[in-house]
């Protein structure tokens, strides 16, 4: 993972090489101009959907921004939903919350990769929150006896008490990013 400050570094390298001010980033981010400065003075509280936001935006790997290199397994594409708005911005989950802190109780965050079935979600439950932003693809996700379409910027921030369970909704593999704090 990079630190904080390599993550604030990282934003505005890219703001400064696409020649953004912030104030105009700012802007189509819908956040005020000293929020911004603040995120790339110390990435320790940029919210994970703006970290994605900026990715789509500047067309730059998300993988890549939080961990300084490209991801191992298999690179993905991000892809902008609506002008590359997040739908459904949660504010409360951070850079920071993506590193690993026992004392907090904050688990790794996993990249998880859906495959395209007939099958049914598996069901399950477990103490917590739990947070998805889906990054490619159509994610179904079945909460109770709801389901949720989800698709590229949809995130979504549950109790993972009620049973629950994701399964691809395309015919094109789904990845999402989940982060689970007990």
């Amino acid at each position: 993972m990079n630190d904080y400050n390599e993550i604030g570094a990282r934003l505005r390298e890219l703001r400064e090489v696409s020649d953004y001010t912030i104030e105009e980033l700012a802007a189509e981010l819908n956040l005020s101009p000293e929020v911004y400065a603040s995120y790339e003075e110390d990435g320790r509280d940029v919210p994970i959907s703006v970290i994605y936001e900026i990715a789509c935006k500047f067309k730059v790997d998300f993988t890549e921004i939080v961990t300084g290199q490209s991801a191992k397994l298999e690179t993905y594409h991000l892809i902008r939903r609506g002008g590359g708005k997040v739908v459904n911005r949660n504010p409360e989950y951070h850079f920071e919350d993506l590193a690993y802190r026992y004392a907090n109780k904050v688990m790794q965050p996993l990249l998880v990769t859906l495959e395209p079935t007939d099958d049914v979600a598996k069901l399950i439950s477990h103490g917590g929150q739990e947070f998805n932003l889906v990054l490619e693809g159509t994610v179904i996700v079945t909460l109770g006896d709801k389901e949720f379409t989800m698709v590229p910027g949809d995130s979504i921030y549950f109790n993972p008490t009620i049973p629950h369970g994701q399964r691809c909704g395309g015919e094109e593999k789904a990845r999402f990013l989940t982060v689970i704090a007990e």
